[in-house]
């Protein structure tokens, strides 16, 4: 990864969020704080696929939940599709669970805990987002080159599209 093209990256990334529910404030603010993070600072490449070359980048993406599948559709700068990868979201299902608990533990915590029990929450916390993050690597692996702090922005929205209200 230390000669990664200047192109390989996100210039934009929208979710899809038809039929999800209003989200609470928290899942609001991750949102945010994930899309603006990722944007400022990510790694997102194409590997060509049976000796054909890919467009180089930037690149859009969209995230969409269908029919119980992630999909990252992703387009050129100018919009111009690429191409689309599909996860199952079965293999996310229990961590993002985890992480959708623990998070309510930790904004809980944040109104009345003292510091040391906020703290010990939020190292779980990013333990389970860590986890999550893992294996979203390791199921775009050999579909989308990336690095680990950009998974775990993406992994962030993933649970924005898991959240159910």
């Amino acid at each position: 990864m230390n000669d990664v093209p200047a192109t390989d990256r996100l210039m934009e990334v929208t979710l899809d969020e038809t039929g999800l529910p209003a989200p609470t404030p928290e899942v609001e603010q991750e949102r945010r704080v994930a899309l603006f993070d990722l944007i400022e600072d990510n790694r997102f490449g194409l590997p060509g696929r049976e000796g054909r070359a890919v467009p180089p980048g930037p690149y859009r993406l969209r995230l969409a939940v269908r029919e119980r599948r992630l999909v990252f559709e992703v387009a050129t700068e100018p919009g111009d599709p690429v191409g689309e990868v599909h996860l199952s979201l079965t293999p996310f299902n229990q961590v993002v669970k985890d992480y959708f608990q623990i998070c309510e533990s930790y904004f809980d915590a944040v109104k009345r805990l003292p510091p040391a029990q906020i703290e010990a929450i939020d190292m779980g916390r990013r333990g389970i987002h860590d986890e999550g993050s893992r294996l979203l690597l390791e199921r775009l692996s050999g579909k989308v080159e990336t690095d680990m702090a950009t998974a775990r922005r993406l992994f962030t929205l993933i649970c924005v599209l898991h959240f159910k209200g």
